[in-house]
C-alpha cells in the first residue's frame, strides 16, 4: 500500500508514560550521505534512521551509480563507480535535501547537473546563496528551464564567502564542495547547528582538514583526496524534541534517551517556563507534565535559538495552556499551515504577518485534519493526543519523511494511534 493512501486515526486522553530512544538524526544522515560522494572508496554510515527521507537520498546515490548496501541501521556506501552526473526531475522533487550533491559532485567530477529540488512548503528556500559560494570558487553555473548545471574547468579554488544569512544548507554544500578545493576557503557567517559539527566529523574522518563547526566561521583546507572512514550520526534533537512536548501536553512522565542534552537547551528552556518539570541527566531527558500549563512567548531562530523544526510541535502544546502565548516565526515564512487545522480541533489562535497570538482553550476536540509538511504533522499528532473523540489525520506521508512508525513508538507510551489504509 502506498504511503499516501494512509492516514491517522488518533483517540486522545491518554498519559503518555515510560521510555523512548530517540533514533539518529535525519537532518544529520542527509548531507552526510551525500558527503560519502566525495569518497572512490566504501564509507560506513552506523546510526542512520529508517525514514522515507532517507530512502529518497539513497536512491539518489543509487541513481548516479554508486553501491548502498543496507544493514539495518548501518549503510555501507560505494561512490568509486559514480559515473552519471545528472539527476532525474523526478528524484530532485521528493525532497529538499537532494540539493546536497550540489557541492560533492562538482568538487570531485567537475561537473553536475541538477533540477530545483522540492520537500516540504514552508517556505522559500531559494540557491542562492549555493551558488554564490560556488561561483566565487570558480564554478561556471547556468539556471534554465528549472536546471542548474555546474562546471569548473579544472578544481573548485579556495575563496573567502559571506553568507547573507546562515544558511544550514548553503553552509553543507560549500562545505563539501571545498574540501577537494586549491587552498583554504573560509565561510563567514556560517550555520551553527549541531549537524554542521556532525558533518564536518564525518569529513575529517575521510581526511578531510576542516575546523570551526558551531562557531560562525569555518576554514577548510582542500585537499586532493578523501579515504573511507566510518562515521555514527548523532541524536536526532527535534525527534528528541517532540517526544518531549508530548510527554508535556499529555501531563505525562517519559524519559527521553539516547540524547545529547546541549542540543535540547532551547526546548528544555521554554518547557520549564510553561511549568514543565524536566531533569537531564548524562544521556537521557525526562519530562513531567503540569497539571496546568502556563503560556509562554517563543521566537524562532537559528541554533543555538529555539528551532523552527519545533515550533509547529510547541504552538500544539500552547493551545491548551493557560493565558496568551506569542509565537514569533523568523525563518520559513510559510510555517503557520498547521495553524486552520489546530483551528478545526478548537485552538484560539490568531495570525498576524510572521507572529501568532495564541489564546489557550480549555481542550481541544476531535476533527479531520490534513497535514501539509512534516513538523505541522507531528503538532496535529500531539494536539490529537490531547483532543476529546477521535482525531483523522490525513496526509501522514509527511510525517513518514521525518519520523520512524510513529504511532508504534508513542503507542508503546500508552497513545491511541491506529495507521488505516485507504
Amino acid at each position: 500500500m502506498q504511503r499516501w493512501a494512509q492516514k491517522f486515526l488518533v483517540v486522545g486522553g491518554s498519559s503518555l508514560k515510560g521510555t523512548v530512544k530517540v533514533n539518529g538524526s535525519k537532518n544529520a544522515s542527509l548531507p552526510i550521505l551525500a558527503g560519502t560522494l566525495l569518497c572512490a572508496g566504501k564509507v560506513t554510515i552506523n546510526n542512520v534512521p529508517k525514514l522515507q527521507d532517507i530512502k529518497n537520498m539513497k536512491d539518489v546515490l543509487i541513481y548516479l551509480g554508486a553501491q548502498v548496501k543496507d544493514e539495518g541501521r548501518k549503510l555501507v556506501v560505494d561512490c568509486i563507480n559514480v559515473q552519471s552526473l545528472e539527476i532525474s526531475e523526478e528524484l530532485m522533487r521528493r525532497m529538499r535535501a537532494s540539493n546536497l550533491v550540489l557541492g560533492p559532485l562538482l568538487a570531485r567530477f567537475g561537473n553536475v547537473k541538477i533540477s530545483y529540488p522540492g520537500g516540504c512548503n514552508i517556505g522559500s528556500r531559494p540557491m542562492n546563496l549555493h551558488l554564490k559560494g560556488l561561483k566565487a570558487m570558480g564554478a561556471e553555473i547556468k539556471e534554465k528551464y528549472g536546471y542548474i548545471t555546474a562546471r569548473v574547468p579544472s578544481r573548485l579554488k579556495g575563496a573567502e564567502i559571506h553568507l547573507d544569512v546562515p544558511s544550514v544548507g548553503a553552509t553543507e554544500n560549500l562545505m563539501m564542495a571545498a574540501t577537494l578545493a586549491e587552498g583554504v576557503t573560509l565561510i563567514r557567517n556560517a550555520a551553527k547547528e549541531p549537524e554542521i559539527v556532525d558533518l564536518q566529523k564525518f569529513l575529517n574522518a575521510m581526511g578531510a582538514q576542516i575546523k570551526g563547526a558551531g562557531s560562525d566561521t569555518l576554514e577548510i583546507k582542500g585537499v586532493s583526496r578523501l579515504e573511507p572512514a566510518e562515521h555514527t550520526v548523532i541524536p536526532d534533537r527535534i525527534e528528541a524534541g517532540t517526544y518531549m512536548v508530548a510527554a508535556a501536553i499529555t501531563k505525562g512522565d517519559v524519559t527521553v534517551t539516547n540524547v545529547i542534552s546541549s542540543h535540547l537547551d532551547p526546548i528544555i528552556a521554554k518547557l520549564k517556563e510553561a511549568g514543565v518539570k524536566v531533569t537531564v541527566n548524562k544521556n537521557s531527558v525526562r519530562v513531567e507534565g503540569a497539571d496546568r500549563l502556563k503560556a509562554v512567548d517563543i521566537k524562532t531562530m537559528p541554533y543555538p535559538g529555539f528551532p523552527t523544526d519545533m515550533q509547529p510541535q510547541m504552538m500544539a502544546l500552547l493551545t491548551v495552556a493557560d493565558g496568551t502565548s506569542v509565537i514569533t516565526e523568523t525563518i520559513f515564512e510559510n510555517r503557520f499551515k498547521h495553524v486552520p487545522e489546530l483551528r478545526r480541533m478548537g485552538a484560539d489562535i490568531h495570525l498576524e504577518g510572521n507572529t501568532a497570538i495564541v489564546r489557550g482553550v480549555p481542550s481541544l476536540s476531535g476533527a479531520f485534519v490534513e497535514v501539509s509538511d512534516l513538523r505541522a504533522g507531528a503538532a496535529l499528532v500531539l494536539a490529537a493526543m490531547v483532543a476529546e473523540d477521535g482525531t483523522v489525520i490525513n496526509n501522514i506521508e509527511h510525517i513518514d519523511r521525518g519520523y520512524e512508525r510513529m504511532e508504534k513508538k508513542y503507542n508503546a507510551l500508552g497513545a491511541r494511534i491506529i495507521r488505516i489504509s485507504t
